[in-house]
């Protein structure tokens, strides 16, 4: 039986550690590792799960573009698909999304097969909230 490696959390790169990791705490009620709570300037904070696993990681760099996606001038790298369970929580987490800081890049909340947001994070990254399972 073959053995494989486990994919223990995705890690996004950002200028402002604390500002995108405090993001994602707030978007999907994470919670910080034990000792990453407190601001000490870290350039590196892991975010947790209900369940205790890593789920989100965020390091620190000097600069990053942004994606322009859809435009490929600058492509996305990776995005985040997450998913809610109807239309009516599809545009709550809407409302939170914005008013956490994220940007809207697409707006398919009409599209009769599958309804969907898609946002960039206050560091550019692109992630979706759609409904699904």
């Amino acid at each position: 039986m073959a053995t494989y490696p486990k994919i223990l959390q995705t890690v996004l790169d950002t200028t402002d550690v604390r500002g995108l990791a405090e993001f994602y705490r707030q978007m999907f009620g994470l919670t910080y590792r034990p000792g990453d709570e407190e601001d000490k300037g870290q350039d590196w904070l892991v975010l947790r799960g209900g369940d205790g696993a890593r789920q989100l990681a965020f390091q620190q760099v000097g600069e990053l573009p942004a994606a322009t996606w859809p435009d490929p001038r600058v492509p996305q790298q990776l995005h985040l698909d997450t998913t809610v369970p109807d239309v009516g929580e599809l545009d709550a987490q809407h409302e939170r999304a914005l008013a956490l800081g994220a940007t809207l890049l697409l707006d398919r909340r009409d599209d009769p097969v599958e309804q969907l947001y898609v946002y960039a994070d206050p560091a550019g990254h692109p992630f979706c909230i759609f409904v699904g399972s």
